[in-house]
């Protein structure tokens, strides 16, 4: 395990108290090891060059701090294409309550230095355009995708009923110059869960969220948004991932996990609070029929495991989620060889009895790593294990 000390890595933050642990992490095909964090309004950039002991000088991506959203569910995302640009999303927090703006940043020289950042999308309405995830295809098309209320306030005036809010998402074709106009991909969308992403090689994005199906059943969806240009559907088909049928008049901010599987479809890991045995499940889904193997219970529930991260190597698929009790808190891991078609026994790789936040998977040339940043000795990095 590798422990940092750094400041860096869980600076206080001063919009909201437990932001101080919310970063994003990604790796490039060099080695190092990428952050990006939230602090006093703007969006910092490091690296490591040495597995996570030592981390660069801090670079900001927009000059002009605003108030940037840096909590458990919301955070600034990172990305680094195959050609070395370093992308960042995140949410800009508006006066307006739940109010927000999906704002966007490249670097084109090794994150020595950023462009100035800008709106993703055109809706420029002061409602709900938040929780946004970032995805770059191995071909270099990014993939901004966040929750939107435009649909529910338009609904609302003209006196129609609308579950939930949307799934809005908009692509740049250019290495993140521009992006083209947004798209709806769905409608009903729960309003406060982070949105799961992941890219085939063939560059279509997969799209994983926590969907307000009829009779605000509060189950998971998937979509396929195809490569531009690639001649399929413009509208993508909307399939139903889970089956839970929790019935809950809100949003239990609990999103899931998605991981490409090796020739089959995906991985998914989501928190379902339905029935007397709530929890984290664990399904297979087929990528061609759109079915699911029979959710697995995985953690917990005691200790309110939830928040699962998942990353898939060829066969090996590696695990993690947040588990807590009076003794404190702990990541736990599961490790698969064979596609997730058995599972190794759940172990405890990260105890903290002061705060964790939740797990991130990293692929460290092919290496998997797991991080967790801690409050009590900052940014954790422990190496994947298999049965």
């Amino acid at each position: 395990m590798v422990c940092l000390s750094q400041v860096s890595a869980h600076d206080a933050h001063t919009e909201q108290g437990a932001a101080s642990l919310a970063i994003s992490l990604a790796t490039d095909s060099d080695g190092r090891l990428w952050q990006a964090r939230a602090s006093k309004g703007q969006v910092w950039v490091s690296y490591s060059a040495d597995g996570g002991q030592h981390f660069s000088s801090e670079v900001a991506a927009n000059p002009t701090p605003m108030k940037v959203a840096a909590d458990a569910e919301a955070r600034p995302k990172i990305a680094v294409a195959s050609n070395g640009n370093i992308y960042l999303s995140w949410t800009e927090s508006l006066k307006k309550p739940f109010a927000g703006y999906i704002w966007f940043a490249r670097s084109v020289d090794g994150g020595k230095t950023f462009e100035p950042p800008y709106i993703v999308h055109h809706d420029r309405a002061e409602i709900t355009h938040r929780f946004d995830a970032l995805q770059v295809s191995a071909e270099g098309e990014i993939t901004v995708a966040w929750v939107d209320k435009r649909d529910l306030l338009a609904a609302k005036a003209a006196g129609k009923p609308y579950d939930g809010a949307a799934i809005y998402y908009a692509v740049s074709s250019d290495q993140g110059k521009s992006f083209a106009s947004e798209k709806k991909l769905a409608d009903s969308s729960c309003e406060c869960c982070r949105i799961a992403m992941t890219s085939k090689a063939d560059g279509t994005v997969a799209v994983l969220w926590r969907h307000v199906f009829a009779g605000s059943e509060r189950d998971h969806a998937m979509a396929e948004i195809p490569r531009p240009g690639a001649g399929k559907a413009a509208k993508p088909a909307i399939v139903r991932a889970s089956y839970g049928r929790w019935k809950i008049d809100g949003c239990p901010h609990h999103g899931a996990a998605l991981a490409l599987g090796e020739g089959f479809g995906y991985h998914l890991a989501y928190f379902d609070g339905a029935g007397d045995k709530p929890g984290l499940r664990l399904v297979r889904m087929d990528g061609q029929a759109w079915v699911t193997t029979p959710p697995r219970r995985i953690g917990d529930a005691k200790k309110n495991a939830g928040h699962p991260a998942l990353l898939s190597v060829g066969d090996k698929v590696w695990l993690a989620w947040q588990e807590r009790s009076s003794e404190g808190m702990d990541i736990v891991t599961m490790a698969s060889l064979d596609g997730g078609k058995t599972w190794g026994l759940p172990t405890v790789a990260v105890h903290s009895a002061g705060k964790l936040d939740y797990p991130q998977w990293l692929n460290l040339r092919g290496q998997a790593l797991l991080a967790v940043n801690s409050a009590e000795k900052g940014l954790l990095l422990v190496p994947g294990t298999v049965p």
